[in-house]
């Protein structure tokens, strides 16, 4: 990897940071209990980053993403990623990933057959453990079968993921008893 810079940044969630090479954005660091914390993280994931003040390109990536943790429906998709270190495989996934619209979701399984077989997702949840720049690929936006959780790797786990998804809108979960799903007919009008 070429020379790396680091910046944290405010959000709604918290401190977050990113570690950019001259590729693209390298990591993505959710909020730890404090801006120091996730300097700390960020230090032992990436020993060689330098703090910096973001070049142009990285500074619109930063706005986007407080965007998006701000509420607003921001698309990330098109934020360059400089995924070095990552393996070929795992690189699929992340594209697959990157295809879930802000409050849109899939699962492993869906992912894995995205990716021609569905016995690959317990690897698909590997992979997105793996994640470096979590909020860009959209590991959050992944569930497990039947609209479960599933893990969360990142700071706070499962509630950080729930978090992101409310702050979305995204649906999840099972429905309940009287819920209608949006692919789901509207009930007739009486006559």
């Amino acid at each position: 990897m070429s020379d790396l810079g680091f910046h944290l940044f405010a959000t709604a969630i918290g401190e977050c940071g990113v570690v950019w090479s001259d590729r693209g954005i390298a990591g993505v660091q959710l909020p730890e209990k404090s801006a120091r914390a996730t300097r700390a993280r960020i230090a032992r994931r990436f020993p060689d980053a330098r703090e910096a003040a973001p070049p142009p390109g990285i500074a619109r990536a930063i706005a986007d993403i407080v965007a998006l943790l701000g509420g607003e429906g921001k698309e990330l998709s098109s934020i360059t990623v400089d995924l070095d270190g990552s393996s070929e495989f795992d690189r699929r996934v992340y594209a697959v990933a990157r295809s879930i619209p802000p409050g849109g979701t899939l699962s492993y399984g869906e992912i894995a057959a995205q990716l021609g077989d569905r016995q690959l997702a317990r690897e698909v949840a590997d992979a997105l453990s793996r994640n470096p720049v979590p909020l860009i690929v959209p590991c959050h936006r992944v569930l497990a079968a039947g609209g479960k959780m599933g893990g969360f790797s990142a700071p706070g786990g499962v509630r950080t993921k729930l978090r992101l998804l409310s702050i979305e809108g995204a649906r999840y979960g099972e429905p309940t008893l009287f819920e209608r799903l949006p692919w789901q007919a509207a009930p007739l009008p009486r006559s």
